[in-house]
């Protein structure tokens, strides 16, 4: 069984944040305020609400505005809260932009293995990516859950009867998806992405013989 993360794994997503977060960085930098500062800030807003609003843009947007607030020491006013909430368009709309190499590498696996596509985040923002996507036809089934984590990838075990060591989740976030699934008895396809979110990051033990390390989503071909 072959587990798929989907967010810049099949797809780019973080790409279309960091290029609203260029524009922000660009509104907010002020004397005394440097990019980096305020990033840091907004990462911080980001982490803390994770756990409570979980992930998405409409998160994100709300941070956003938290940030605006913190930042200027004040509450956002109706010009700025105007601003912000244009940029939801940026996450809108029927389509995305596969990864190269996705949908060829992704039809001739499904024609030797079981697939399934695990994503974390809001249900209906998830739901319509997947759609867009056109590859739900190569999946056995699909997963969006609120977050990724050690019991995640032990439900979905006990779920479809699956044996650990013939498992393998693949995805571009050490800590969604290879950590957990590790912990979990899995094995582990790591192919970084050049725009994973800060938040996702997480140190991987080189020593780890079970973590297989790719550059790109085609050279799944080699190995199964």
């Amino acid at each position: 069984m072959l587990i798929f993360d989907a967010d810049d794994t099949l797809w780019e997503n973080n790409v279309i944040y960091e290029r609203v977060i260029d524009e922000f960085l660009e509104w907010m930098t002020a004397p005394g305020l440097d990019p980096a500062g305020v990033r840091a800030v907004l990462d911080g807003i980001e982490a803390a609400n994770a756990v409570t609003l979980g992930y998405g843009s409409k998160g994100f947007l709300h941070s956003l505005g938290q940030c605006v607030a913190q930042l200027r020491g004040r509450a956002t006013t109706a010009a700025e809260s105007a601003r912000i909430a244009g940029w939801a368009a940026a996450f809108a709309g029927d389509r995305v932009e596969l990864m190269p190499g996705v949908a060829g590498t992704l039809a001739e696996l499904a024609r030797r293995h079981e697939l399934l596509l695990l994503t974390k985040g809001d249900t209906e923002e998830q739901q319509r990516k997947v759609t867009a996507s056109g590859l739900t036809g190569h999946f056995r089934g699909v997963h969006i859950v609120a977050e990724k984590n050690t019991a995640t990838y032990e439900e979905l075990l006990r779920a479809y009867d699956l044996v650990p060591a013939a498992t393998w989740m693949i995805g571009n976030s050490p800590k969604s998806d290879i950590l957990p699934a590790r912990s979990a008895g899995l094995n582990a396809v790591f192919i970084p992405h050049r725009h994973t979110w800060v938040l996702e990051h997480g140190a991987l033990d080189p020593a780890d013989k079970k973590v297989l390390r790719l550059s790109a989503f085609g050279e799944l071909l080699r190995h199964f």
